[in-house]
């Protein structure tokens, strides 16, 4: 199902959406270490900062989602879709207003309810991510198979692979392979005697 926001055949939306990921599920781990490090303040200012990268990502994410969106009007995946968006618009908001509490005590360990909207944030991503894996791998979505001429249930990769398998048999299989023939041909062969030659008559000798 193809989707508008796309560069050169490439949706734009997952590529930016591992930008926002990575940064908040990093900030979780500096808030971790700053609170059993001797310096907390470093790691304090180290998670505001992949915070704010991380809404920053996110609004870049946001655009081409909403453009991917639109697009889907008509399917029946559109509950789903809207589903995914309106759960990230509110984890963005939970960050705004965490980063905003962290704002005047980012030398600090953080503790309380910024760190609580972290675990919450981080706990809605994980849904939002499975509505997003939701989308692509059972409706779909921004999957072009029909450019490659490829079916739904991809024949035509199970036909790679089973053409890669053949390729790279062992050498040890292929020579049990052609063992097995040559035993085979040879009990076919007519052995000895029975094997029959031009100009052998079968009738009595002549005197």
């Amino acid at each position: 199902m193809r989707t508008p926001a796309q560069i050169a055949g490439h949706p734009i939306h997952p590529m930016l959406v591992t930008i926002p990921i990575g940064l908040w599920i990093f900030s979780l781990v500096c808030d971790f270490i700053a609170m059993r490090s001797g310096a907390p303040g470093t790691w304090a200012s180290a998670s505001l900062y992949a915070m704010v990268g991380g809404i920053l990502g996110a609004l870049a994410a946001a655009l081409p989602g909403l453009v991917d969106l639109l697009s889907l009007r008509k399917t029946p995946v559109l509950p789903t879709a809207v589903k995914h968006m309106a759960l990230n618009l509110t984890i963005v908001a939970l960050y705004v207003i965490n980063a905003w509490m962290r704002w005047d005590a980012s030398t600090a360990a953080p503790a309380g309810a910024p760190l609580i909207l972290s675990l919450v944030a981080i706990a809605m991503l994980l849904v939002s991510g499975w509505l997003g894996g939701k989308m692509v791998y059972e409706a779909g979505v921004a999957v072009h198979t029909e450019d490659l001429g490829m079916t739904a249930s991809g024949d035509r990769w199970a036909q790679e692979r089973a053409s890669t398998a053949r390729t790279t048999a062992s050498p040890g299989a292929r020579r049990d392979r052609a063992m097995a023939g040559d035993t085979s041909r040879a009990t076919h062969e007519p052995q000895g005697d029975e094997r029959p030659f031009a100009g052998r008559s079968t009738g009595p000798p002549r005197e």
